[in-house]
């Protein structure tokens, strides 16, 4: 994989020039994407900015994400050929900080639940996830340093996990969704992939303008270990990397304990989909009442049934959020982050799914920094999620990245 730092630094130090570094990344593109289906299209050859603290960094842009450069499909033929006439608020971030804005990455339709063409770059045969498979991908492939995705159940942190980087969904809202094609506007996300927890906290502190975002973590960090039981179990491999992670952190000095999570957040979790089918009914009107038969057939049977739910069943949706989020906050009193599985297990046999979104989709209604941090091991690459308080992303960030470096020395 590319490293954002290392790029970075070689261009600040003048042994990189910016212009080679995202000729490599084309040339990585036309070497290495045919096989995996990462990049539906790379942005027409143009001047490369030679400053800029993203300088060299080539970026990859989930096609729900508005590119004046370069189309803007939603994964659907109902956009076939779309052309923005501006920039996504994060895309011209990025172009002011110097990056280019060079691929847009394959993205299951309108960010649902029907699989793209795209292929796990470390098993073919096995789904790299979803909705954001090609940044994912395209990242874990090496073709590109930087990736963004978005996250409306688990679709940043999932496709991470499967396809063995590190990602970050942050805090709603701390990245701009002007641009973005919404599907659920009180979930969706803005994340962020890279090579490394360093790698996407360099950027994340960049393109958010928040250089605190890259502060150390505490000494001792108190970490919650936390299994979601009312979201069912995980595979036995996802819970040994769980228990893999929560040692090598004991070994860096953090104090680990159980968490058992009560009542309320069980609601929230229930919860999740109401208040995300009850807003994609809106977000995707058009689509639905004008080009229904050209929907996939998992969104238009979702859309289907969302015809049925009542502002009253979202409220009641809606209620149990807040009660969860307003206990979560007083759980962050006594601990610093909590320790859980990224996934149900690793990538699924197949291209027919996009894995199970149910030990992402809580804390992505909660609204807060959600981290994934490789686990070392034989086989399909496993993750752990990070998960702090709500606008905490950089102990998020430092703490996973705590772990990373532990796991690396064993």
């Amino acid at each position: 994989m590319i490293s954002l730092l290392d790029i970075c630094a070689r261009v600040t130090d003048g042994s990189l020039s910016a212009a080679d570094a995202i000729q490599t990344a084309r040339e990585r593109i036309a070497e290495r994407d045919p096989a995996i289906g990462a990049v539906l299209r790379t942005a027409p050859e143009a001047a490369v900015p030679a400053r800029g603290p993203l300088a060299g960094i080539a970026v990859g842009i989930k096609d729900i994400i508005d590119t004046a450069d370069m189309a803007t499909e939603s994964g659907s033929a109902i956009y076939a050929g779309w052309r923005p006439r501006a920039d996504a608020a994060i895309v011209s971030r990025l172009r002011a900080l110097g990056a280019v804005p060079l691929a847009k990455t394959a993205t299951t339709a309108f960010a649902g639940l029907d699989p793209a063409a795209t292929v796990n770059p470390r098993d073919p045969g096995h789904t790299p996830g979803g909705s954001s498979s090609g940044s994912a991908a395209a990242v874990a492939a090496g073709m590109l340093p930087l990736a963004l995705g978005t996250q409306t159940g688990g679709s940043v942190i999932r496709p991470a996990a499967f396809c063995g980087i590190a990602a970050i969904k942050p805090s709603f809202r701390l990245l701009p969704t002007v641009g973005v094609k919404t599907f659920s506007w009180a979930l969706d996300t803005v994340g962020l992939f890279g090579a490394s927890v360093a790698d996407i906290a360099h950027a994340l502190a960049l393109i958010a303008d928040r250089p605190g975002i890259e502060a150390p973590a505490p000494e001792r960090p108190r970490l919650a270990l936390c299994l979601q039981d009312f979201a069912g179990s995980a595979d036995a491999d996802a819970l040994a990397a769980l228990d893999q992670a929560a040692r090598a952190a004991e070994r860096a000095g953090a104090v680990v304990r159980d968490l058992v999570l009560p009542d309320p957040f069980a609601r929230a979790w229930a919860a999740h989909p109401t208040v995300q089918d009850f807003e994609a009914r809106q977000a995707l009107a058009w689509e639905y009442a004008e080009h229904r038969a050209a929907l996939p057939p998992v969104l238009r049977g979702q859309l289907d049934r969302a015809q049925d739910l009542s502002a009253a069943d979202y409220d009641a949706a809606r209620r149990a959020a807040h009660r969860a989020r307003r206990q979560l906050k007083e759980l962050f009193s006594d601990v610093d982050a909590i320790l859980t599985v990224s996934s149900v297990g690793r990538a699924p046999k197949g291209l027919g799914s996009t894995g199970d979104a149910r030990f992402n989709r809580l804390w992505t209604l909660m609204g807060v920094p959600c981290v994934t941090v490789p686990v070392p091991g034989d086989g399909l690459p496993l993750g752990v999620q990070v998960i702090a308080r709500f606008g905490d992303d950089g102990r998020a960030l430092a703490i996973a990245w705590m772990i990373e470096a532990a796991l690396a020395r064993g």
